[in-house]
């Protein structure tokens, strides 16, 4: 569908309102159908499976919500840059259908494996997801999180959650097991640049290591000191240029574009960054570098978090940005 088709039908969802207020079936075109309370489908819906009601809700370009500290939150919260499971099937919601493949080449403890199967229970259908995580201690947290989450499910009288396939190394080398035009729906956030320690305030003896895994970390899992050691999250070369950074992930998402099926969607977390005094876009830079490989950028989402703690930095000599917002870049296979 292009941009121009969907923009002709976007009347439907409008007329959908007037629709539901008069209660009447018989004023449904050919092609509409009234799910339950959620409003009314469109057959001819190849993104989703969101009624126009939901749609319209979905395209807010702020998701403005704080999500809750569930799925084992103090587990996995050894990652640092840990996504909140619903928040990812929030986004899968919106971007693929049911019984599609989502795809996780940089999937930590697994917050986008853990949405495609909340899916089944509080969203549009189950998906098939496939991560890819380099760091083992991430890929055995994914499995003792699901394990202990679903007997607590289970003790509540819930349905188990599935389990989805996270397999242990590179995803440059990973890449190449999935066929071509395989994959319907890439989720990912990035390992990011240069994630050193943080200064929280001018005082030295209150500076916070980060827990992001750096992007330079050892490539293959079992690197001497590297990911198989539980005791090494993040690496230990030298940090990366910001050019390196940006080069590394462009030439990494190109390698992907092969699986992506036409049309498929890539979402990619990516937080701006201020560091040696200086503000770094750095959402802006990644989006021209994956817009330079050939996928097309369709919206930048901002996800805010209203609960999220503020830290005091450069007080009182300079104002330094408490970061309490990511961006969600959305691009497309076209």
């Amino acid at each position: 569908m292009t941009d121009g088709e969907a923009g002709s039908d976007a009347s439907d969802a409008s007329d959908e309102s007037k629709t539901d207020a008069d209660g009447r079936d018989d004023d449904l075109k050919p092609h509409q159908r009234r799910i339950d309370d959620r409003g009314i489908y469109d057959e001819r819906n190849r993104v989703n499976d969101l009624t126009g009601r939901e749609w319209k809700y979905a395209t807010k370009s702020v998701i403005a919500e704080s999500y809750p500290p569930d799925f084992q939150h103090g587990l996995r919260s050894e990652h640092g840059g840990q996504k909140p499971p619903r928040l990812c099937m929030d986004l899968i919601e919106r971007f693929s259908k049911a019984g599609e493949r989502v795809l996780d080449p940089f999937a930590g403890v697994g917050g986008t494996l853990f949405g495609a199967s909340l899916a089944e229970y509080e969203s549009t259908g189950y998906r098939e997801a496939i991560g890819f995580e380099r760091v083992g201690r991430w890929v055995d947290l994914y499995h003792e999180v699901r394990e202990r989450e679903n007997r607590e499910r289970r003790d509540r009288g819930q349905g188990t959650l599935a389990s989805q396939e996270l397999r242990h190394g590179d995803c440059a080398d990973l890449i190449d097991d999935l066929a071509a035009d395989s994959v319907d729906l890439l989720l990912t956030d990035v390992p990011y640049w240069s994630m050193d320690a943080v200064e929280q305030t001018r005082n030295p003896d209150r500076t916070r290591e980060s827990k992001l895994g750096r992007f330079d970390a050892p490539d293959t899992p079992d690197a001497a000191g590297g990911a198989d050691d539980p005791d090494d999250v993040g690496g230990v070369a030298d940090p990366a240029s910001k050019a390196e950074w940006l080069s590394e992930m462009a030439a990494t998402f190109d390698s992907f574009r092969r699986v992506l099926r036409d049309g498929a969607y890539v979402l990619v977390f990516i937080g701006d960054m201020y560091r040696d005094s200086s503000f770094h876009f750095l959402s802006a830079d990644l989006a021209r570098e994956l817009e330079a490989t050939g996928l097309t950028l369709k919206a930048d989402l901002i996800w805010y978090d209203p609960a999220k703690d503020l830290h005091v930095y450069g007080y009182p000599f300079a104002f330094v940005p408490s970061m309490v917002h990511q961006h969600v870049l959305v691009l497309r296979e076209e």
